[in-house]
């Protein structure tokens, strides 16, 4: 076990206080919602095999990896009647939206409620070509230009999932919107409108600028990705130290080894 998987091993041994309690017994289905304002698209399954989303993979493994990691989510939210998670990493290419994008699936898969995942990576956003979307309004055209919130949702035709997409590429004042106060009324009226309703953020990496501190006020928790091999151990030690004052409820490692099937996740 190289030293970032026992970093993470130690920090969840740590956090570890008796037996998890699975706080969810309803069927896997859910009801159908409706949805008269938000765009719904369907997405190919095709699509989603190919850009490994568990809606539409066959790799049991993942499928399941997911579910341990949406239970253990939602037990650690529901528990302390959190709402909001920032999903965040050291770097770049680690995994970190595709884990925020099956996440919110596996979410909605299962919770009774809607989850929303807001594409807040304003320098590199990347939760729509997932989906293979065409991104036509985005999160800055709502906080620049006060285009309309049903405008820029999306349902990709998975009920109780909604994704609000964004598209503007290596955005230089990113932290400054993040932190902004129409970003707050964003928060603020996605928690209002539905009391149970999920709202996943997936961040840019915390190391390549000040976008996450800045966001961090707005949310109740954050999840860390790292990569297997990949994270250095410094830079996984640099961001556990920025967010030694926030809730973090996790680390998923992402693409391990160690138990020889290559994509598991240890939290």
């Amino acid at each position: 076990m190289d030293s970032i998987s026992k970093a993470i091993a130690l920090a969840a041994e740590k956090r570890r206080s008796g037996k998890l309690e699975n706080p969810l017994s309803r069927s896997e289905s859910v009801q159908p919602f409706e949805y008269t304002k938000t765009r719904r698209i369907v997405i190919q399954p095709d699509v989603m095999h190919e850009n490994r989303l568990i809606a539409g993979g066959d790799q049991q493994i993942v499928v399941d990896a997911y579910k341990l990691l949406r239970t253990r989510v939602l037990h650690r939210m529901q528990q302390n009647n959190w709402r909001t998670l920032g999903i965040t990493s050291p770097g770049a290419n680690v995994g970190k939206t595709l884990t925020s994008v099956n996440l919110a699936i596996s979410v909605a898969m299962k919770h009774e409620s809607t989850v929303v995942l807001v594409d807040a990576d304003l320098r590199r956003p990347s939760v729509h070509k997932c989906f293979g979307i065409e991104v036509e309004y985005g999160l800055l055209d709502y906080l620049e230009d006060g285009i309309p919130l049903e405008r820029i949702m999306i349902n990709p035709g998975i009920d109780g999932f909604v994704v609000i997409p964004s598209h503007n590429h290596g955005h230089t004042e990113s932290s400054e919107r993040l932190s902004s106060t129409r970003m707050e009324r964003l928060v603020r009226e996605l928690t209002e409108r539905y009391p149970e309703r999920l709202v996943l953020f997936d961040l840019p990496p915390i190391l390549v600028g000040d976008d996450v501190e800045a966001f961090s006020p707005y949310l109740d928790a954050f999840l860390l990705v790292v990569e297997d091999g990949k994270t250095d151990i410094a830079e996984y030690a640099k961001t556990i130290e920025i967010l030694e004052h926030e809730d973090v409820l996790g680390t998923v490692l992402n693409k391990s080894e160690e138990t020889g099937h290559g994509y598991d996740y240890y939290y």
